[in-house]
């Protein structure tokens, strides 16, 4: 693993996502943001919990691609369209199903929640972007 994460005393104690992220590798991977559609462009899920597993799954692919993993992630950032605090077990509820179906890690690496009125299509709920760093 070319990321060590930690969790520093006196940040919130969270218990889904580590806080800090520290790339000890040499290349660091981009991702665009990715969303829930198949390689053909179809929406996989129309629910939110579906969305998040499926681009979770793109953005492993992706990593997988540049030669990583997703435990070589060291950001994510999330995109909900719409977003209010009610929708957070369902964003979690999408976050299991990639770790067990991916194997993302328990904690997550450290991510950013951003609220927004649309995406690029009417259908999609979600779109996350990731950095990882590989050695």
């Amino acid at each position: 693993m070319t990321t060590d994460f930690s969790h520093p005393a006196g940040l919130l104690d969270q218990k889904d996502y580590w806080p800090v992220a520290v790339g000890t590798g040499s290349r660091v991977v981009t991702l665009a943001g990715q969303v829930g559609v198949s390689a053909a462009g179809a929406v996989e899920a129309a629910d939110l919990a579906g969305q998040i597993h499926s681009a979770l799954r793109n953005v492993a692919t992706g990593v997988r691609g540049a030669g990583g993993d997703v435990h070589d992630i060291a950001r994510l950032t999330f995109y909900v369209v719409g977003w209010t605090p009610d929708l957070a077990e369902v964003l979690f509820e999408g976050v299991a199903r990639a770790q067990a179906g991916e194997g993302y890690p328990s904690p997550m690496p450290p991510l950013t929640l951003i609220g927004v009125q649309a995406l690029w299509s009417p259908e999609l709920l979600v779109e996350i972007e990731a950095i990882a760093v590989l050695d």
